[in-house]
């Protein structure tokens, strides 16, 4: 009776394969529904009519942009222009959490976002936000792919592009 040897090319060619296909695979999660590329949520970001602002936080939360979706990371900020209080949506908790955002309480920061209503109510969908010398980019500029539906390899590259 012959033994079976698994020749050592094929396991190393496996590793690597298996390897690619989840350094390729969007940023996964337990939880991340309703936050998805295309998703209902999604759809309401227009890229082309983003807006800025100069804010200081009140609050960061946890929300649940609409019914049914995953959380998320958002902010309670004060824009003295208008003088009003209006709620950020930042990215799912799968992607950060409150206590990974980096920002906090009392921060002046420079947000860069698409204001909308969702359910009655307005918010600001974030793209960009600068606080203490640092960039926290949530979504691409040129069309507002969440950065959290990327392949690693891309996120990687936009994340050292935003350094």
């Amino acid at each position: 009776m012959k033994k079976s040897v698994l020749n050592p090319l094929m396991v190393a060619f496996s590793f690597v394969a298996l390897s690619l296909f989840f350094l390729h695979s969007p940023v996964q999660a337990k939880d991340m529904k309703g936050w998805e590329e295309g998703s209902e949520y999604n759809e309401l970001y227009e890229a082309g009519e983003v807006e800025r602002f100069k804010v200081k936080v009140k609050e960061v939360i946890e929300v649940v942009p609409m019914p049914g979706m995953a959380k998320g990371v958002g902010l309670i900020v004060y824009d003295p222009d208008f003088d009003a209080d209006y709620t950020v949506h930042i990215c799912p908790l799968a992607y950060k959490t409150t206590d990974t955002l980096g920002i906090k309480e009392g921060d002046k920061i420079k947000l860069r976002g698409f204001f909308t209503e969702i359910d009655g109510k307005e918010v600001i969908m974030a793209s960009k936000v600068k606080y203490r010398n640092k960039v926290l980019k949530v979504r691409l500029t040129s069309d507002g792919k969440p950065f959290w539906t990327m392949a690693p390899g891309e996120l990687n590259k936009e994340l050292m592009a935003a350094e």
